[in-house]
């Protein structure tokens, strides 16, 4: 089974969101699925940071 998704609206800097395109092409994914893998792993880094 597939983990439920929410879309939601972010403002984002220009600058990052074109980095972002261009890594999420060469890693042949989507922007959406880019971003979530990297807002993943960063909150997983933080998380452990607390522990």
């Amino acid at each position: 089974m597939k983990p439920l998704k929410q879309q939601i609206s972010i403002t984002i800097d220009e600058d990052i969101l074109e980095k972002a395109k261009r890594l999420a092409e060469i890693d042949d994914r989507s922007l959406s699925q880019f971003i979530n893998i990297a807002v993943k792993e960063y909150v997983k880094k933080l998380t452990e940071k607390q522990k």
